[in-house]
């Protein structure tokens, strides 16, 4: 999968906007998991979006560069695919190509007839016992973490009065979507990669609100989708900081659902995930992130979960560089 960066697909640094990377990637993993799900025949269906892992973007892709994608099937349990998504940007003047974006994501498949009936996936080929040891372990550890975003999901985001610079309330950012029939999938529900673009916009605004600077996405830690959001719904995207280091700011985003259309449903919570920002000079320098001051106990705890997973993946990137140099 890939196309030339055009100038729509600028944030305000002049580079491709992150959510504009994240909705390629995500059309990649849906590609590849529906051409898996539905190559053995029997019912026909559509592989749906269940969570997207850390994503980390590792040098950004400019207006004017070809967006290379590519896509591989790593893990399959009952129900889901664990797909490996590299994101490649060419220079077609030069021929220089970079890798920008590595990603994770866990698809299921749902059937055509029914999308509330989760389909059976065809097994992979290994071609070590190894692989499909560390698959499991993978899908395992992604499934207990699911399990607890959803346990804490009940927070929401209340406008404040007259908040003061660089406190939680100062930054915090909403944006209401109305759900088209461009946002969505055959079967009427919305693509993840229109909510992850959407949730990246509003994170955006949280971390330019906070610095007043230029910023740019650095990660995105676990994307978990919760539920599905039907054609017709409105969904309120809201942002806010939780945490900040030296040169990096945390924020929590989650995606409410309002279905209209179905006057029995009520109001639920759609997606959830927290995305790094850092911040940028003119000259795309990094620059130092002004502290976050938080006011109250429940601020206070999110700084702190933030800070304990600030310092994880610090740790685990350290120990990736320790053995990359080993070898």
């Amino acid at each position: 999968l890939g196309r030339i960066m055009r100038p729509d697909d600028a944030n305000v640094a002049g580079n491709v906007h992150g959510g504009t990377i994240l909705k390629m990637i995500e059309e990649a993993g849906a590609i590849i998991s529906t051409r898996h799900c539905n190559s053995q025949g029997g019912e026909p269906c559509v592989a749906a979006l269940a969570r997207v892992e850390r994503t980390d973007f590792l040098s950004p892709v400019c207006i004017g560069e070809v967006a290379n994608v590519s896509a591989e099937i790593t893990y399959t349990s009952r129900h889901s695919v664990e797909v490996q998504v590299n994101v490649m940007s060419e220079n077609i003047l030069t021929g220089a190509k970079k890798v920008t974006n590595k990603a994770t994501l866990w698809y299921v498949p749902l059937s055509l007839k029914n999308v509330n009936k989760v389909l059976e996936v065809p097994p992979i080929q290994y071609a070590r016992k190894e692989q499909e040891d560390e698959g499991k372990k993978r899908y395992e550890e992604q499934k207990l973490d699911r399990l607890e975003t959803k346990q804490r999901n009940g927070d929401l985001i209340f406008p404040v009065i007259n908040p003061e610079p660089h406190t939680v309330g100062y930054s915090q950012s909403s944006l209401i979507h109305l759900v088209g029939p461009s946002d969505c999938t055959l079967l009427g529900f919305v693509h993840g990669g229109v909510t992850m673009k959407l949730m990246d916009e509003v994170a955006g605004i949280v971390a330019a609100r906070h610095c007043k600077t230029n910023i740019v996405t650095a990660s995105v830690d676990a994307i978990n989708f919760h539920e599905k959001i039907k054609k017709g719904s409105v969904i309120t995207i809201s942002g806010r900081m939780t945490f900040t280091s030296n040169k990096s700011m945390e924020i929590e985003v989650f995606v409410d659902a309002d279905p209209f259309v179905d006057e029995s449903r009520e109001r639920y919570r759609a997606v959830s995930a927290f995305f790094t920002y850092v911040s940028l000079s003119k000259e795309g320098k990094p620059l130092p992130v002004p502290q976050l001051l938080t006011e109250t106990e429940d601020e206070k705890r999110r700084f702190e979960e933030g800070k304990g997973r600030y310092l994880q993946t610090k740790a685990k990137r350290q120990a990736q560089m320790q053995q990359a140099a080993q070898q």
